[in-house]
Order: C-alpha cells, then structure tokens, then sequence
C-alpha cells in the first residue's frame, strides 16, 4: 500500500481568512518501508503572494526574503497531485493541511482531492492514547523517535517524524493486522464554502426577493390598462399578451 506522508507550513492559521502556503513536505512509505530519493520525496517552498506575519517566522524560520523567488503553488500544483495521485495521504490534524490544499486547488480551478483517501494519525492517536498530549513532540517521545535535531517546525521534517510516528502507532516496521487506521475522503475533514460570486448572487437575489412590496395608484392601475387595450386594438388584436393569457 503507498502511503504518502504529508506536512505544510503556512501563513497563519486559516485559507478562508487569506492566508496561504509557504512550503509542502511529503515522503511515501510503501508496503510500510520510508522511501528516500527525489523520485519518493516532494518538497518544495511557495511564494503564498502575500507578507508572512513575523510571529508565524518564529514558528517555522521561513520569512518573505526565503519565499520571494519561490514559484507560487499554482506553478507546483499539477507536480504535486502527480506526486499523490493514487496514494492515501497521512496527515498530522488533516482538517488544518486539507483547507490549505483544497482552497488552493480552488482558486487555481485545479482537480480536487475531496475522494482521495486520507488518514489523520492526530484523530487516530486520540482514540489510541485518549486524554494525552498527542501533538507530534508528544508522540515521538512516547514512541521513542529521535527529534533533536527539530528546532523549528519544518514540512519535510515533520514529514520524516510523522512517517516513523504512524509506523510506530500501526505496529512498527512490520504490519499487525487491526492496527492500521481507519481512512475517510478528504471531503469528511475540510470542505469549502461555496464560491464567492455564488454567494454574493445569492444574497443579491435575496434581498429583493425582501424588498417591500410596491404600492401603484389605482389611477395608474388604470391608466396602464386603458394605454395596453389601445394597443392592442391599433395592433389588429395582435397583441402577444393576449396570445399569453389565452393559452394560461
């Protein structure tokens, strides 16, 4: 089974808010074996075409002047599904990485993902070691996994722990059968809003429909029906009103 282990960092905290992504990290284990070299690893840096906020750098060390020259996600998109394309994507918290991803397929009008098989270790490890820190820190110490070297967060590092971390938490190097963990479509972690334009129509749409009801004279009422018969008179009974009266 291929696996694609999967890690972003970003902006901030929310893709609906504007915020975007400034790298990707991602690593395959197949048949429950962590593969190395560029064939099996996808990372790369992302212009998100917006500042990132300082307090973000002090999280993951990426600051604007590191992405400046960086190619934008649309530019590494179509690489990055060939990259998962047939794989089941192992996320730490899927619902945070799966809204940066889908949200930038959509603006992109790229594939969506919203079928492609996922499995969330941080929804799995909670079920696993319930009322535990069960942050990816937490779990490597508690599954024995060497992290020294992780000063800041980083994709592709995160990556590499999150690998020996669903390893260790599914029965370690060699399968145990019921211990692997349970798999969901993307659509059930994140799914986004409908369009912009669609809703701002929508909300058009709704406030007429609210509008007060307009009041005519009755003196007007009139006068529109005396002008209409005279028309259709002068017409010959020609009239395409009447045609759509008759026939209602």
């Amino acid at each position: 089974m291929r696996l694609i282990m999967l890690d972003t960092e970003t902006t901030g905290l929310s893709p609906l808010n504007g915020d975007r992504m400034v790298e990707i990290g991602a690593i395959e284990v197949l048949n429950r074996k962590v593969l190395s070299g560029d064939k099996h690893v996808f990372h790369r840096y992302i212009n998100p075409e917006r500042r990132i906020p300082a307090e973000v750098v002090r999280i993951h060390g990426i600051d604007n002047a590191k992405v400046r020259d960086m190619p934008t996600f649309k530019e590494i998109a179509q690489e990055f599904l060939d990259f998962i394309k047939g794989s089941t994507l192992v996320i730490h918290n899927a619902p945070f990485d799966l809204g940066f991803i889908m949200n930038e397929l959509q603006i992109h009008g790229l594939p969506n993902i919203e079928q492609m098989p996922i499995i969330d270790t941080l929804d799995f490890a909670r079920k696993k070691h319930p009322h535990q820190r069960n942050n990816l820190d937490a779990l490597c110490d508690r599954y024995h996994i060497e992290r020294g070297h992780r000063e800041l967060h980083g994709a592709l590092l995160d990556s590499e722990l999150l690998a020996e971390v669903y390893l260790g938490m599914t029965g370690g190097r060699q399968f145990s059968l019921g211990m692997d963990a349970s798999r969901q479509p993307a659509s059930a972690f994140f799914q986004l809003p409908e369009p912009q334009r669609g809703q701002e129509e929508k909300l058009e749409t709704a406030s007429l429909l609210q509008r007060t009801k307009l009041l005519i004279p009755q003196e007007d009422q009139l006068a529109h029906q005396t002008m209409m018969l005279r028309i259709h008179k002068e017409s010959g009974g020609q009239s395409i009103w009447k045609e759509l009266e008759a026939a209602a």
